[in-house]
């Protein structure tokens, strides 16, 4: 039995917020990232793939679909061979205590958050916090941009109230602050990288009395979210 028209429309709503959060529902696109999700204990509600896909061994219960209804399926314009709808998960927050953390204020292109949350993965993060401004998690272009480190890495989402309780020491990425490379970084910290735009917040980083950056030696203007944080998690983690 093939996809029906109903399920294709019901996957095409997810691509909208409003959507995934009345079905608790989100969508994984891509052959690498579903054999993933699929081996994972996540559960998933359904799942649909081309002829091509392939993996080995072959994973039960999927829906053979035509390239043509791929495309439908898919937000992008040439889609792989794999696509699933996904139970959002539900993450019982801890307030740290130990280790390097990880706080995304206002980060707003999804792109970048789902870099972050690969970052955050490669560094062994297994949560990240993040500002209730923040995009959303469960954005498609998130999912696709974290290739499948979104299993791994909880996301939290946690206003300022979050540094009163957790009694880490804090240190935040601006431009002027003192270069990371000279920096004296402890083994066990909260790092807060900022809006790709407007920084960190002024009521946020008003309380913070670490502040960092990475030293520029050309003529950039900036450095993107996700690039930010890589050289400066790798900082933290160099002494380790």
């Amino acid at each position: 039995m093939g996809i029906t028209i109903t399920a294709i429309k019901y996957v095409q709503s997810l691509r909208i917020k409003k959507f995934r959060q009345k079905y608790h529902h989100f969508v994984v696109e891509g052959d690498k990232s579903v054999q993933e999700l699929l081996a994972s204990d996540w559960k998933v509600v359904s799942w649909y793939h081309t002829k091509d896909f392939s993996p080995h061994p072959f994973p039960v219960n999927g829906v053979l679909v035509s390239d043509k209804e791929m495309e439908r399926l898919s937000h992008h314009q040439a889609p792989q061979h794999a696509l699933a709808v996904v139970e959002m998960p539900v993450w019982t927050k801890n307030i740290p205590s130990k280790g390097i953390q990880l706080y995304l204020d206002g980060i707003r292109d999804p792109g970048n958050l789902g870099t972050i949350l690969r970052i955050a993965d490669w560094y062994g993060l297994e949560e990240v916090w993040c500002s209730p401004d923040t995009v959303d998690a469960f954005n498609p272009k998130t999912i696709d941009a974290s290739m499948g480190s979104f299993l791994r890495v909880k996301l939290h989402s946690d206003d300022v109230s979050f540094f009163s309780t957790c009694k880490l020491p804090v240190y935040a990425a601006v431009m002027d602050g003192e270069n990371v490379h000279h920096s004296k970084l402890p083994d066990h910290a909260v790092l807060i990288v900022g809006n790709e735009g407007k920084g960190i917040q002024s009521e946020l980083l008003d309380k913070v009395q670490n502040k960092i950056s990475i030293p520029r030696y050309g003529k950039a203007e900036s450095l993107n979210a996700g690039v930010a944080t890589a050289v400066l998690l790798d900082n933290f983690f160099r002494g380790h």
